[in-house]
């Protein structure tokens, strides 16, 4: 019995192994059918099978697996020809053309990079997986943007040699506006105060252009970052925003936003500790930088800013890489916080080169004296940023960026690399131009504010107006020593038609020659004196009124006039044109030294101070005050020394020169005192993403301008409200506003819209 039931098992398992053996062949050789694009090659190199392989059909599907594996092919068989593997493809079509359509908000660049990151590009293999993926990841850029009625549509266009063309067409929609926010758990802040910190808000009246009432995740999440530092600023470290709800009307047109809080309670200081390592920085130095006192209610942004003024003064003296840490040790108990400021100023960094990359025409020199940083010394934080920001200031420059590479093989020494981007310096312009107060304008002009890549200034002015002829030269070296003492002269023709520029009937003829010698008293403060000689002579017309006739007989129509001009100014804008912050405080004086034909003196103050509230938003304040007076052998200013104000470039929605007194046949005669002075909210420019080159803004100037100091009377003056515009064109600068005045005399001359074209702003 034990015999049969071997010789049984054995035949069976001969007959297993029979079978194995008649499904599995030597391969002699593999044929690929189906083909387009695809070599045989590329096939190839995929397949786990090789020729003089063992192959059985148990092994197929791993064949097919692997060849599925690559996304060339929608469908793969295998079959056996005698010793012959054939392998059928079914190739996947390629991508002949992407196409997307409808899209605003998002630019066609950035979704075909989006795309070509997940291989949905021209030329790839097209898998219809991949396109869902893709429509998906589109609803959700654009839900993220507020955008919830937005619609995707794919469309996938076969073509010859089996190719595919795809459409994406996007219909956006409208973002959705916030209906509502709903702030839950406050009780130290009112909804009113904690609201008016968000981004975020309903519809108000200046959402056209902050696109505040534009619902974005983006915006909530800073929003609700802006919400958690205004509690740790106030000493609440327990403060937790638990959950944010966003519920959107079935319109898709409202949002609705809920924002549930826990507050805590406020904590206060306990005790400030400065430990650590402090180098060669006295430990005086950096305590008295140490403004948060005990007792006071802890702030994270004190904290930051005491741990920025730490490692600044740190970074003056060589140690740029300084590490502050701030260790709070909370006593939760008694609601008390210790602060612990950690100093390790690691090692004294030096400057080894300092290179200038970019600077074609400027020379290397020309941009070296302005720098604050010295090769070899310590490399100093503020150095390094008040050369960046000299550099930018330089007119021929467009742009600056620095870098600090370390030096390989040192652990102490840095490389300053700049990189500048130059502007056209110089110009040969023939132009027109138009002003209201100016008229037609026709000019030519040969200017170079970096001549011979020297950084000197030069220009040679010809205008002809309605009012008359402006003829100049001007040439400036603004290091005129290495110190940065400038130098530099101007020769001038002037034949003005006084009429045509609103004021009395006469014609004022003047030349003359002005030196200019410019002393830097620090980095921000500059003495400018200029001496100089002006021939004037004025002529008379028929409509001179009497008492520019009665001025002549008294003092004659010809003036020869010495003059001292002296100005000092304080300027901290971060820059010239266009600036965001800063301030600049100038203070100017004209003399006619004795001996002049007209002995007299005029003041000048001019101060304008901007203020960022926010990224898209500048306020600015600024005023102008002006006296003059007559001394020795002259009573009172010149007539032809007056002040004036009304027009573009003072208070606008009046005409140009035509406020304060007036003579006996009712022409403006401007007067020995002017005040002026204007605040502007500086927006952002509509359905302009860059505008760097223009800027618009809302507006309220008020001034006039009177005889004497004596005669101001706060009722006269005037004020006006409205919109101004300003485009440095590739023209010509271009300035544009639309006022209201609003109190206004009967003998007033308003003027609505007022522009210039092709006439500079200051």
């Amino acid at each position: 019995m034990n015999l049969y039931r071997r010789l049984i098992l054995s035949f069976g398992l001969m007959v297993v192994a029979c079978g194995a053996r008649a499904g599995e062949f030597v391969v002699q050789d593999i044929q690929v059918d189906g083909l387009q694009r695809i070599s045989a090659g590329t096939v190839f190199n995929y397949l786990p099978v090789q020729v003089g392989s063992s192959v059985s059909e148990q092994e197929y599907p791993e064949i097919i697996r692997a060849l599925f594996k690559t996304g060339f092919f929608s469908d793969v068989s295998l079959e056996r020809k005698g010793s012959v593997l054939v392998v059928t493809v079914i190739e996947r079509p390629a991508i002949s053309e992407v196409r997307i359509t409808g899209n605003e908000d998002i630019s066609t660049d950035d979704l075909k990079k989006a795309l070509a990151e997940v291989g949905l590009v021209e030329g790839r293999v097209f898998d219809r997986s991949l396109l869902d993926k893709v429509e998906q990841e589109l609803l959700r850029q654009y839900y993220s943007r507020g955008r919830y009625a937005v619609r995707i549509d794919s469309q996938v266009r076969p073509l010859e040699r089996n190719r595919v063309a795809i459409t994406i067409e996007i219909s956006e929609g409208a973002v959705a506006s916030i209906g509502q926010i709903n702030i839950v758990g406050n009780q130290a802040f009112s909804d009113k105060e904690l609201l008016g910190l968000l981004q975020s808000s309903t519809t108000g009246w200046l959402s056209f252009f902050s696109k505040d009432d534009q619902y974005s995740k983006q915006k909530l999440a800073a929003d609700i970052e802006t919400l958690r530092s205004f509690y740790l600023d106030r000493g609440y470290l327990k403060f937790n925003v638990d959950s944010t709800q966003v519920s959107i009307t079935p319109d898709k047109k409202d949002v609705y936003i809920t924002i549930n809080i826990t507050e805590g309670e406020p904590y206060t200081i306990e005790d400030i500790l400065l430990t650590g390592n402090f180098g060669d920085v006295p430990e005086s130095d950096l305590r008295k930088l140490i403004t948060i006192e005990a007792g006071e209610t802890f702030s994270r942004a004190k904290m930051a800013e005491t741990t920025k003024k730490l490692s600044e003064r740190l970074g003056e003296d060589g140690y740029a890489f300084a590490n502050i840490n701030t260790v709070p040790q909370v006593n939760d108990e008694t609601r008390k916080v210790t602060l612990n400021f950690m100093v390790d100023p690691g090692q004294r960094v030096y400057a080894r080169r300092i290179n200038f990359q970019g600077n074609i025409k400027t020379q290397d020199d020309v941009l070296r004296r302005e720098l604050r940083q010295a090769e070899g010394a310590w490399v100093s934080t503020k150095d390094l940023d008040r050369s960046k920001t000299r550099l930018q200031r330089l007119e021929y420059l467009e742009s600056v960026s620095a870098e600090t590479p370390a030096v390989p093989g040192t652990n102490d020494q840095v490389d300053v690399n700049y990189t500048v981007v130059e502007r056209p310096s110089g110009s040969l312009m023939f132009g027109i131009g138009y002003g209201q107060d100016s008229g037609l304008l026709l000019n030519a002009s040969v200017t170079q504010n970096n001549f011979l890549g020297t950084g000197n200034q030069m220009s040679v002015v010809l205008n002809r107006a309605d009012y008359g002829e402006n003829y100049s030269i001007f040439y400036n070296n603004p290091y005129f020593t290495p110190d940065g003492v400038s130098r530099g002269f101007r020769l001038y023709y002037r034949n003005i038609d006084a009429s045509q520029i609103n004021t009395a009937d006469y014609v004022l003829n003047n030349y003359g020659v002005q030196v200019s010698f410019g002393f830097p008293l620090n980095e921000f403060d500059t003495l400018v004196l200029l001496p100089g000689y002006d021939h004037v002579t004025i002529d008379t017309t028929t409509g001179t009124p009497v008492e520019i006739f009665d001025y002549i007989d008294q003092n004659g129509d010809t003036f020869n006039e010495f003059k001292l001009d002296a100005t000092w100014a304080r300027d901290t804008r971060d820059r010239v044109v266009f600036p965001t912050s800063g301030s600049l405080n100038q203070i100017s004086t004209e003399l006619a030294v004795p001996g002049s034909d007209a002995e007299y003196y005029k003041l000048n103050y001019r101060g304008v101070m901007y203020y960022p509230f926010a990224r898209w938003l500048t306020w600015s304040l600024s005023t102008d005050i002006g006296y003059g007076d007559g001394y020795g052998n002259t009573d009172g200013l010149p007539f032809f020394e007056n002040f004036y104000a009304g027009g573009l470039r003072s208070v606008r929605g009046y005409k140009a020169n035509t406020l304060g007194p007036r003579y006996s046949d009712n022409e403006p005669s401007g007067g020995a005192f002017k005040t002026v002075a204007s605040t502007q909210l500086i927006l952002p420019v509509p359905f302009l993403e860059k505008s760097e080159n223009v800027r618009t803004a809302v507006f309220f100037d008020v001034g006039n301008v009177f005889a004497t100091p004596s005669d101001f009377d706060a009722n006269e003056l005037r004020y006006s409200v409205g919109i101004a515009g300003l485009w440095l064109s590739p023209l010509g600068p271009i300035a544009v506003s639309v006022a209201a005045p609003f109190n206004d005399k009967p003998d007033d001359e308003t003027e609505v819209f007022q522009f210039s074209f092709g006439v500079p702003f200051n």
